[in-house]
């Protein structure tokens, strides 16, 4: 195989197992020149979260079976080398040469970082997917991310959220005036037109917060996650949609100096790995999600649905919110000119075809109980 011909395969070859990858490629075809490279990767994440953190992990194995050992990459957890919404700073300053986050820890910085991981009502997993990989987002994103001296790759998701943990039931808009809430991305800000109090808390410091009443409200992922961290022992009611996050992308930073130096078959399977692990962390929690959920209302979770009148209140918000962005940010409104138009088209494809089959098969499955 040619060196064109092998870069090429493992641009392509996202969705491959790592063993099936490294028997493609024996040791004396990517040689006997590759160079030995050592990287840091800090995560946004606790290790004892085995599917989120675990991407990270996964991105590593991948990337050192893609290269027989050659290319090897140390995750480190939240806190170990920098606190979980530092992991930006450190990958653009060259504290590590690769971050795992999600985008939207930084709204502060700039809300456009919200599009890399998930804006309220915006994007499925697959629509993302589509956005990114065939719709021009990665190329938005990336001309976006220069300025922070990075270069980002997809690099998981956690499929549509679930909307979060509360103390007492939320019923009416009302209900949300002065309500502590833990939550992160734009969401809060959207919420925050409705009277919520928003509070950006890492994963880790989610529970005692809950317990001790510091917050009154807290949503993270979804069951695996949420029981993992024992949320339900200190708040009853667990409501649904997670409306803020119809996806939630996670991203690999990579250290834009670094990045210049990496060769590029290197550069391709990194990319390569990324996508590989994007694909097995949405299967994981799709698989992982459903027993936990079972567990956690058998054991006494309320399962609640936010009410029509709370979703069409958020909704309205969120998209007043976006204008109003858009209005003073010039960053914000080119990827948002270019996402409406796209979600729009999305959203009617979805509607005619994806919408109509699981509509009726849920309903089907639904009536045999």
């Amino acid at each position: 195989m040619t060196t064109l011909g092998r870069r090429k395969f493992v641009a392509g070859a996202g969705l491959a197992g790592a063993g099936a990858l490294a028997a493609a490629f024996p040791a004396p075809a990517i040689a006997q020149a590759a160079p030995e490279i050592k990287w840091r990767l800090a995560s946004s994440f606790p290790k004892s979260l085995d599917t989120i953190f675990g991407g990270a992990e996964d991105i590593a194995a991948y990337v050192a079976a893609m290269t027989d050992g050659k290319f090897q990459i140390r995750a480190f957890a939240s806190g170990e080398i920098v606190p979980a919404f530092q992991v930006l700073d450190a990958v653009q300053k060259g504290t590590v040469e690769l971050g795992h986050s999600a985008s939207y820890y930084y709204v502060g910085k700039d809300p456009t970082f919200a599009f890399d991981t998930a804006i309220p009502f915006g994007l499925n997993t697959r629509q993302q997917n589509a956005w990114l990989y065939r719709g021009g987002g990665s190329e938005l994103l990336r001309e976006f991310f220069k300025d922070y001296n990075i270069v980002p790759i997809p690099a998981g998701d956690t499929g549509t959220q679930m909307g979060g943990w509360f103390r007492k039931e939320i019923k009416t808009v009302d209900d949300l005036k002065g309500l502590k809430f833990r939550i992160g991305g734009f969401a809060g800000k959207v919420l925050a037109k409705l009277g919520v109090v928003p509070q950006q808390i890492p994963g880790s410091d989610i529970y005692p917060a809950l317990e001790k009443g510091t917050i009154d409200a807290a949503e993270w992922v979804g069951p695996y996650d949420d029981q993992k961290l024992g949320f339900n022992k200190v708040a009853k009611y667990y409501y649904y949609p997670g409306w803020w996050e119809g996806c939630a992308q996670l991203s690999l930073y990579v250290n834009a100096d670094q990045w210049a130096t990496l060769p590029k078959p290197y550069q391709a399977i990194l990319e390569s790995a990324c996508a590989r692990a994007k694909a097995v962390m949405v299967a994981k929690y799709d698989v992982q999600n459903p027993p936990a959920l079972k567990e956690l209302v058998a054991a006494g979770t309320v399962l609640r649905p936010f009410s029509k009148d709370i979703l069409l209140a958020c909704y309205k918000a969120a998209f007043e919110l976006y204008d109003e962005t858009a209005a003073t940010n010039a960053k914000f409104k080119k990827i948002y000119d270019a996402w409406t138009p796209f979600r729009q088209e999305e959203d009617l494809w979805f509607r005619v075809a994806e919408n109509t089959f699981d509509n009726f098969v849920y309903g089907q499955q639904a009536a045999k109980k």
